[in-house]
C-alpha cells in the first residue's frame, strides 16, 4: 500500500478538488497522466469516462487549476453561444450523456479541431458506445483519446476508505479496512454509499464501528 501523502480521491460531500485529494492508481493512472501531460496530446479532444464517482470531475477541476478552462454542461451549448467558446483555449464539457443536438456537438468537434483548442469531455459511458447517428460525429469520436476510469483496484479502495476515516475522525483497525476490501463491490458508488453509512451510523446513532456493523453494511 503506497503512503498515503500520494494523491487521495475524497468521496465527502463537502468535497474539495485539490491536487493532493486525488489518489493514483492503475485504475485512473491513464487519465490523470493526460491531465498532468497536457499541451503533449496526440489528440485536441480527450474523453474521460467512469462511473459517478469515479473522479471525472475531481480531474476536470485539477486541469482547471494548473492551466485555466471553461467549464460548461450539454444544457449550457446552443447555437448562440458556440462562438463565446473561441476566447478559450481549454474547454471542459462536464457530464455528457448525448441529450443535446448531435449537430452542436459535431460543430463543437469543429471548432476545437479548426481553431487547435483543447477539449475534455466527461461522460459515465464512453463516447465511442453512445452510437450518434450522425456518421461524421461517430468518425470524429472514433479519433478522440478514450481514458476509461476502471473499477477501483485493492489499493485504491483501502486508500478511500483510509482517508475518509480518518477525515471523518472515525477510528478504525487495519483489519476492519482490509475485511472490508475483500468484501465490498468494486463500484465507486457502492464504496461512497458505504462512506456515507458508515458516517451516518458514527454521527448520528454515536456507535463506533466494529465488525458487526460493517458486517450488516456490506
Amino acid at each position: 500500500m503506497s503512503e498515503l501523502n500520494q494523491l487521495l480521491l475524497n468521496f465527502n460531500q463537502n468535497q474539495n478538488f485539490n491536487y493532493n485529494d486525488f489518489y493514483v492508481s492503475n485504475s485512473n493512472y491513464f487519465a490523470f497522466q493526460l491531465i498532468e501531460t497536457w499541451p503533449k496530446w496526440e489528440k485536441n479532444i480527450i474523453n474521460i469516462s467512469g462511473e459517478e464517482h469515479s473522479g471525472k470531475t475531481h480531474l476536470a477541476e485539477i486541469f482547471i487549476q494548473k492551466y485555466k478552462a471553461f467549464k460548461f454542461t450539454e444544457k449550457e451549448l446552443s447555437d448562440k453561444n458556440l462562438k463565446s467558446l473561441k476566447v478559450h483555449e481549454n474547454l471542459i464539457l462536464e457530464d455528457f450523456e448525448n441529450k443535446s443536438s448531435e449537430k452542436l456537438i459535431y460543430s463543437l468537434f469543429n471548432l476545437v479541431e479548426q481553431d487547435n483548442k483543447y477539449l475534455i469531455i466527461n461522460s459515465n459511458i464512453p463516447l465511442i458506445k453512445m452510437n450518434f447517428t450522425l456518421d461524421d460525429l461517430n468518425s470524429r469520436v472514433k479519433n478522440c483519446i478514450l481514458a476509461e476510469i476502471k473499477n477501483p483496484d485493492d489499493e485504491l479502495i483501502f486508500a478511500l476508505i483510509l482517508k475518509n476515516f480518518s477525515d471523518m475522525q472515525i477510528k478504525i483497525e487495519k483489519r476492519l479496512i482490509d475485511y472490508i476490501v475483500k468484501r465490498i463491490d468494486r463500484s465507486y458508488r457502492k464504496i461512497s454509499e458505504f462512506i456515507y453509512k458508515v458516517d451516518e451510523i458514527s454521527l448520528k446513532k454515536k456507535k463506533s464501528i466494529n465488525v458487526n456493523i460493517i458486517k450488516n453494511l456490506l
